[in-house]
């Protein structure tokens, strides 16, 4: 679980179709063990390798069909949450909803800026005003949305943190819904209850006869 707060940027120096290697400066992870998650831009991976200059992570063909990882140089990385730890942003799985694309940068009010996405049906169902979502692991509000996409409106200390400022109109990124609204979908859906009782059943239970009559 993580919270979308991004601790530091790493740079994609390897890669397989199987494996990672971020290079990063380690002092921003010093409990980091063979093992443990991290979100690298957005995409919950396990630890497999690290040393004083970065860590390899395994990736498998479902993480590499269904995320754009590794097609930038500049990653957002983020360790797992620790129980106690403070939940500044919003509930993050890394677990990658779709893939969107920036539609339109443009700085606003000083040192603010907007940001334009489209996104994906699957990911659009669960936007709303003033909402949570993911974008390359970063925690950020829902400003406005349409149809096919999203506007956010980020505040200078998460831009210049974050690879945001190294996107341009068309690049990809990954998007993950908030979680909430997905559990309150499921929760919602009409369901089909099944009961043990059937005509056999009160039959072997003796109320009903083996004519099919109720018994008296």
């Amino acid at each position: 679980m993580f919270t979308g707060l991004i601790q530091t940027l790493g740079q994609v120096i390897a890669q397989t179709p199987d494996r990672l290697t971020v290079a990063t400066e380690m002092h921003h992870f010093p409990d980091l063990a063979v093992g443990d998650s991290i979100a690298v831009d957005g995409v919950c991976l396990t630890v497999t390798q690290y040393d004083g200059q970065g860590f390899t992570a395994a990736t498998s063909p479902e993480t590499r069909q269904r995320t754009c990882l590794g097609q930038r140089p500049w990653v957002n990385l983020e360790p797992a949450l620790r129980v106690g730890q403070k939940l500044g942003g919003h509930f993050v799985s890394g677990h990658v909803d779709g893939v969107g694309t920036l539609t339109r940068r443009e700085q606003v009010g000083g040192d603010f800026w907007e940001l334009d996405f489209s996104v994906p049906p699957l990911v659009r169902r669960y936007l709303i005003p003033k909402g949570s979502i993911a974008i390359n692991g970063v925690s950020l509000t829902v400003a406005q949305v349409w149809a096919d996409g999203l506007r956010v409106a980020v505040i200078p200390l998460t831009y210049t943190a974050t690879n945001l400022p190294y996107l341009r109109p068309g690049d990809p990124v990954n998007l993950e819904a908030d979680l909430l609204g997905k559990y309150v979908e499921q929760l919602l859906q009409p369901r089909v209850v099944e009961t043990p009782i059937s005509q056999n059943f009160l039959m072997q239970h003796g109320f009903m006869d083996s004519g099919a009559n109720l018994v008296q």
